[in-house]
This record gives structure tokens, sequence and C-alpha cells, in this order.
């Protein structure tokens, strides 16, 4: 069943949608800002891995050329190769807020891979984000979420969320925070000679700026359809836990 939920951040519309593509993955997830695009789908194996100490979790951002509107030819027209070092970096973004969040014991081999189809003047890493949470809130996987992330920058002394590309060459603060409800779980930032005070309040605007795209999630997951209790009616997701 397809369901799009949105709000308003930055002064632009910020949606999420599912139930359209992607539809065999445990969760998948359209995240949309302007014409900025991503589809981020969350995969986990059916068994546990055995004798792992660790969550074999696998995060992956891949940008597409034809997501600017070029299409490559020749050999390079199935755009093979390694990640490029901004793919590796927005990636690790991903991964570090959310691998805490899944239930402890958890053993199953898991994939989220963020897909960037369109873009325009706004950073897609930052849409990724928010994608793979929403992807995993959806899906069958125990996933203690949600969260979401933010860019925010500082022109002429004035907070923007989510900013363009452009606007984010005049800013003397580059900030990205991810976070949950109730606080700040990451923080990436560069700045330009600005004071400790500027810098945490960017982070408390960052976080009070994320709040309608946590509730997006809650209203997502709450959706008829959706949810973990709805795909195992009568364990939840213990039926995860690793069998003993």
């Amino acid at each position: 069943m397809e369901k799009t939920v949105t709000a308003t951040i930055g002064g632009r519309e910020f949606s999420i949608s599912t139930g359209k593509m992607a539809k065999q993955a445990s969760g998948a997830v359209v995240v949309q800002l302007g014409e900025t695009v991503v589809l981020v789908t969350a995969v986990s194996a059916k068994n546990p891995k055995e004798d792992v100490s660790f969550l074999p979790l696998t995060v992956e951002y891949q940008e597409r050329i034809y997501a600017a509107g070029r299409i490559p030819g020749n050999y390079f027209r199935r755009e093979i190769g390694r990640p490029s070092e901004d793919e590796t970096l927005r990636a690790r973004q991903i991964d570090r807020p959310i691998r805490p969040l899944f239930t402890e014991g958890y053993n199953f081999e898991t994939q989220v891979i963020a897909t960037v189809l369109s873009t325009d003047k706004c950073d897609p890493g930052i849409l990724a984000l928010v994608g793979a949470s929403a992807a995993l809130e959806i899906s069958d996987i125990p996933f203690d979420g949600p969260i979401a992330g933010i860019i925010k920058c500082r022109i002429n002394n004035e907070f923007a969320a989510n900013p363009t590309l452009e606007q984010m060459m005049e800013s003397d603060i580059d900030l990205t925070v991810a976070g949950s409800k109730t606080g700040v779980v990451m923080v990436e930032a560069g700045a330009n000679i600005v004071s400790e005070k500027d810098m945490l309040d960017a982070i408390y605007f960052g976080h009070d700026a994320m709040q309608p795209i946590i509730d997006m999630q809650a209203e997502l997951k709450n959706h008829p359809g959706q949810g973990k209790e709805s795909l195992f009616p009568q364990n939840g997701i213990r039926n995860w836990l690793p069998r003993s």
C-alpha cells in the first residue's frame, strides 16, 4: 500500500513515501526534497549468521551519473568500479548513527543501500540518512529508531535548514546533525572562526529543525500494513532474535 508523508523543512517540501518501489525489500522508501530524490532500501537475511560477535551491517551510498542528467557512454555506461571517496564518506555518515540502534544480540546480515535517483541544488547525503532510518523503521528488522539528519548553515547570522549548494558557499558554519526525538547522536561540522556558543546554538537549532522529520517517520510506521507488529502479529520482532 502506497503512503506518502510530507513536512515543510527550510521553506521547502520534504517527503517520504513507500509502497511503490523496491517492494521485495524488508523496507524501502523514497525521500524527496525539491528535485533531489533518493531511494533507500533495507534488507535482512532470514537466518542468523553463526559465530559472530558483531553486527553484520553493510551500508552503501551510490550516486548515479544519470541523477544529474548525464548518460555515460561506451565502457563506463554501467558505472562499474569502486565507490568514490565522497560515496564512502557518506556511507559512513549513515552507518554511524544507525548502527547502535539495532537490538542487542541481532546477528542477521543486513544491507542498507541508498541510491541517488535525481539531484538538483541540495545535498542528497542527508536524504539518504533519513531514508535509512525510515526504511528500517517500516521493516521487520529490530531497530530502535527513528532518527533524522539535517544540514545547517549560517548566512548573515541567520541559520538555514537543508540549504542549497549555493547557500553553503556563503555560509560560515557547515553543520550536519543526526539525532533522535530526545538527543543528538552525531555531529559533523566545519566553520570559519566562530565561537563555541555559535556552534552549540547551531546544534540545538538543528535538533529542533529535524523533529518534523522524526514525526513523519512515526506516521509512516503507524500506517496500516507497516510496522514490525503487523509483520509478526504473534511475536513481533522477537522472531528475529538469535536462536538459543
